[in-house]
């Protein structure tokens, strides 16, 4: 029987602190939560490999991101105690079950209703209250909640919305992925005002966020 708990640990140790992920908050956070509830049955006996995880049922083309890829993203964002956080794309819920003991509160938004329903029913399961699950699609953000000190997009894409960096607070901050395979890069966007200023962050690689591609360009 797999030793869930030494697998988090060595997750931490070997996968996180090896990648520069220093903010002790975030290492407890992450050794906290089972990240083997959030995978299919199948996949539980290598939920801490530092790969991305299929979630959902075959054909639904979503993951967890590398454990590393995700601390680091996590650690980009400075989440503080006070902060609400809109997370979009929040899949089975891993993400949110994280960002929840850094944050105040937690919107995570989900396009997909199979894995929003399994997202709710882990993040009850785990005694998670500052944390919901809403329904939408992921381009648009969640306005209604806003604005949000921080905007975590768990996955990656080819461009970002607009509509997305409107739901910041003044002083928000907004992680992404940009780009896939080799040329993907970890932004950090920090609004001042009504101007949105972005830096690199890290190379870093995702699976694409479904409405995220780039629309095709064609040449005559």
């Amino acid at each position: 029987m797999t030793d869930f708990s030494q697998s988090r640990r060595k997750m931490v140790d070997n996968q996180l602190r090896t990648n520069d992920v220093t903010d002790h908050r975030i290492l407890d956070a992450l050794e906290a939560v089972p990240r083997e509830k959030f995978v299919p049955a199948s996949k539980r006996a290598v939920a801490y490999i530092d790969e991305d995880l299929p979630v959902g049922s075959s054909g639904t083309n979503r993951f967890l991101m590398k454990p590393h890829i995700f601390g680091k993203l996590v650690q980009l964002a400075q989440i503080g105690s006070d902060d609400v956080v809109l997370i979009v794309g929040a899949g089975t819920g891993y993400s949110s079950a994280v960002v929840a003991k850094l944050a105040a509160s937690v919107v995570a938004l989900e396009e997909n209703e199979d894995l929003s329903k399994v997202a709710t029913d882990l993040l009850v399961e785990l005694g998670t209250e500052n944390a919901v699950v809403v329904d939408g699609p992921l381009v648009k953000g969640y306005a209604s909640e806003g604005p949000y000190d921080i905007i975590l997009i768990d996955g990656a894409v080819d461009d970002l919305p607009e509509a997305l960096l409107e739901q910041l607070k003044s002083d928000g901050r907004l992680v992404a992925i940009e780009g896939q395979g080799g040329s993907g890069v970890a932004k950090l966007y920090q609004k001042s005002g009504d101007v949105v200023s972005g830096r690199f962050g890290f190379n870093a690689s995702a699976a694409l966020l479904p409405g995220f591609a780039r629309e095709a360009e064609f040449s005559f």
